[in-house]
């Protein structure tokens, strides 16, 4: 059984006797600048990242002009953990984050020693605000005997409370090697990749009842209408949606799965079921092919794929030209909290880079425990 409580305008699950006291400001979507205007901005921005000794970093799902801006100008569009992989490994002394706030926390938690900036502060995650430390701590608590794997979308202070943090495109590699070293699991936050990951794996699984807003809104009867108007597509699925949806995708794939396999599949046209701000970055590598957004809403619904996160709207090129010029919305992490924060991301990061390499993984395994 479980209780609901309400963040901001839209409901979390949570186990039964958890409350939630966070309280958000509701995203803030910037103007769309004027094309003069986006001119100065980027030609601006430019100049202050070889000033400042700064890079930028971006996600799949942030406005396509921080996107294109972060790659012309020697920075990377990736996923959250990439982001921050990518940010330590660079030799900036400043990293300007595009998405939301779990992936400034989790650039400070790998480069404590650099200056991360965001355009947006308030700019957060319905996973993360969904999954606050002292209930998640208790959660813990009930049950000592499991290992924690959460996701990387929560803050700073629940990665200090795991043993593993994961993310969708290396989840169920590290399950399952869990598993089979007869690990039995608690899961945080989203249990719609949770449950795709226990039903794939077979782990023994307790789970967190988060979602995130944009994914848990994907319909799978709406879905199956879609495919019937466009027989010919293929369907890409992130596997932060319900099953429903999960069932009826061709593939299912973290942000970089998606586009991998968008690029290696021999169809002419993709139904795509994630943030509707992928689209950018797959058109750009598939200009001979066709991708529609995958429905969210019912037939009487006025917005039939209303797929965008509304926080990571809130980035703006105005945003990032305010931060470097002013050095506003540093992300600061709990020192205390860094080290215990980077554990489980190391852990993961030594598994993934052994997986790569063809190397055992079954070794990294093991010395899990809690800590």
């Amino acid at each position: 059984m479980h209780m609901k409580a309400k963040v901001i305008d839209v409901e979390y699950e949570q186990p039964e006797g958890a409350s939630c006291s966070t309280h958000h400001a509701w995203a803030r979507v910037p103007a769309e600048p004027a094309p003069e205007e986006r001119a100065a901005l980027k030609a601006r921005i430019r100049e202050l990242l070889r000033q400042e000794n700064a890079v930028m970093v971006s996600h799949y799902y942030v406005h396509p002009d921080l996107q294109d801006l972060a790659e012309e100008t020697g920075g990377i569009v990736s996923d959250s953990l990439e982001m921050a992989r990518f940010g330590r490994d660079h030799a900036a002394h400043t990293l300007v984050v595009s998405g939301v706030r779990f992936m400034g926390e989790t650039a400070k938690i790998l480069s404590p020693d650099k200056r991360i900036l965001m355009p947006d502060l308030d700019a957060t995650c319905s996973l993360d605000l969904g999954c606050p430390i002292t209930e998640f701590s208790a959660f813990c608590d009930a049950h000592p005997d499991r290992t924690v794997v959460v996701y990387a979308n929560t803050s700073a202070a629940v990665k200090a409370r795991s043993d593993w943090l994961v993310t969708s495109s290396c989840a169920l590699d590290i399950v399952r090697a869990l598993k089979d070293q007869g690990q039995k699991i608690l899961w945080a936050p989203d249990r719609h990749l949770g449950s795709y990951i226990e039903r794939e794996t077979g782990a023994d699984m307790v789970m967190w009842r988060g979602s995130c807003i944009v994914h848990d809104e994907f319909k799978g009867f709406e879905l199956e209408l879609l495919k019937k108007e466009h027989p010919r597509a293929k369907v890409l699925v992130h596997p932060e949606s319900p099953a429903a949806v999960i069932a009826l995708a061709d593939a299912v794939g973290s942000t970089s799965g998606i586009l991998k396999a968008a690029q290696e599949m021999d169809a002419p046209q993709f139904i795509v079921a994630t943030d509707k701000g992928m689209m950018h970055k797959l058109r750009k590598l598939n200009p001979g092919k066709v991708f529609y957004e995958a429905p969210t809403a019912g037939s009487s619904a006025t917005c039939k794929s209303c797929a965008h996160c509304p926080w990571m709207a809130m980035n703006s090129l105005a945003g990032v030209l305010h931060v470097l010029e002013t050095g506003a919305n540093e992300i600061s992490v709990d020192a205390a909290l860094i080290p215990r924060a980077r554990v489980p991301i190391d852990r993961m990061l030594a598994f993934t880079a052994a997986l790569k390499a063809g190397r055992p993984v079954g070794s990294l395994v093991p010395d899990i425990g809690a800590a």
